[in-house]
């Protein structure tokens, strides 16, 4: 039976979308991944979903459902605007065509923000009211949080952090920006640095192979020439890293913080933390969930 004392949290990435229900005190009841079909057309993706949460709720005991998506949505939540790094997502109006089939309600919201709501929520950003965050993985998202809200800007479009430019001649990025951040910090960067999984060269990082520590730390002074740019504009309490990069931060957290203390004057970075978001991957999904949570179950009773 349908209750607003549990929801469910969904993370859509460009490799995996995590799943998970939750009770409304942000307690783990189940939870699920499955591939992002490939391509992942809105349709496709639309049914994936709706498979996944019937496994997820066999019971139908959730009634509401939260939903990141990696890029912004209009101001009503309903409809996804952009995701720049999946094909054919404009204007997709994902709330309407999934409630009729769950039978749920849907909000949705970007991937980043959710990431950031959960870490509030649960994890690193609890007790801080100025942060940003940044999720490394197929793109690099991110939001930020000013004065203990979400900062959305106009329309809700803000923030997008990695598409932010540290080389006007760089690479041109799915936004239309050239030398965006996620050109430098997103999984297929790392890889033009290193022909292999992120996995492995963590792994061989570890190790002590020379060659791995200096890929991991060329990687790490560029992010961390991005993260200056942020800390100046928006001077948080912490910056924190997440998405599936973020495991391997480690290895690339300490040329983040030499290059912001190279290129940030002291006064903007005072007090500033620079770390790995404490609920790693889950953080998304349970902030989806949080968010669904604050602004759907007034309306199931």
């Amino acid at each position: 039976m349908l209750s607003a004392d549990q929801v469910i949290g969904v993370d859509l990435g460009g490799t995996a979308i995590k799943l998970a229900r939750f009770d409304r005190q942000g307690e783990l009841l189940a939870e699920d991944q499955i591939p992002t079909p490939q391509p992942a057309m809105p349709g496709a993706v639309c049914m994936a979903i709706c498979e996944a949460i019937e496994r997820l709720d066999p019971a139908r005991e959730a009634a509401v459902v939260g939903i990141g998506l990696p890029g912004p949505m209009d101001a009503a939540a309903r409809i996804a605007r952009v995701c720049i790094n999946l094909p054919g997502w404009e204007e997709v109006p994902l709330a309407d065509w999934l409630e009729p089939r769950l039978q749920r309600r849907v909000t949705l919201a970007n991937d980043g923000n959710c990431a950031l709501v959960g870490e509030a929520w649960k994890g690193a950003a609890q007790a801080c009211s100025d942060v940003v965050l940044l999720t490394l993985g197929t793109g690099v998202g991110g939001g930020v949080m000013l004065g203990g809200q979400l900062f959305t800007g106009h329309n809700g479009a803000a923030a997008e952090p990695g598409l932010i430019s540290i080389d006007y001649r760089g690479l041109p990025c799915n936004s239309g920006n050239r030398g965006s951040l996620e050109q430098f910090a997103s999984i297929a960067a790392l890889r033009r640095l290193w022909d292999g999984e992120p996995k492995e060269l963590a792994h061989r990082a570890a190790a002590g192979d020379p060659e791995a520590c200096a890929v991991w730390d060329r990687y790490g002074t560029t992010l961390g020439i991005g993260v200056s740019s942020l800390v100046y504009v928006f001077t948080p309490q912490k910056v924190l890293l997440g998405g599936g990069l973020a495991a391997a931060s480690v290895h690339f957290l300490p040329a983040v913080r030499r290059e912001v203390e190279t290129r940030v004057q002291s006064v903007s970075r005072e007090g500033l933390q620079i770390e790995a978001c404490s609920l790693g991957n889950s953080a998304g999904r349970l902030g989806a969930a949080r968010l669904a949570l604050d602004r759907l179950t007034h309306e199931t009773g």
